[in-house]
């Protein structure tokens, strides 16, 4: 039987064997890489590229998290960043804290 979630995650067989399942991650788990990759300040070029994203998915999802106050974007030597906000920890450490009670396991990178 399929988890509902499209998401990786370790999930166990009918004979009680761990499998890693690997599907399609949610956008909660992409706005958590989004925001722990941008603890420190970082170029719209490096999130997409770290996060696996297409430059459209990534404007939504930046634009998003931006008009929430998750990110901040400052301009630096002509360079646009972005940099999570304090408001985002509660997003992170929420997110984490779910995501462990419902897989046993942490979340982390796709990649």
């Amino acid at each position: 039987m399929d988890c509902p979630c499209r998401n990786m995650h370790s999930q166990k067989n009918w004979d009680g064997n761990d499998t890693m399942k690997t599907e399609r991650r949610t956008q909660y788990e992409i706005y958590w890489e989004i925001l722990v990759f941008c603890r420190s300040p970082r170029s719209f070029t490096a999130i997409v590229h770290r996060c696996d994203l297409n430059s459209k998915a990534g404007q939504e999802y930046i634009g998003f998290l931006c008009s929430k106050g998750y990110l901040s974007r400052t301009d630096e030597d002509e360079k646009t960043l972005y940099v999570a906000t304090g408001r985002a920890s509660e997003y992170i450490t929420l997110f984490s804290e779910l995501y462990q009670k419902l897989f046993d396991t942490i979340p982390g990178f796709k990649l």
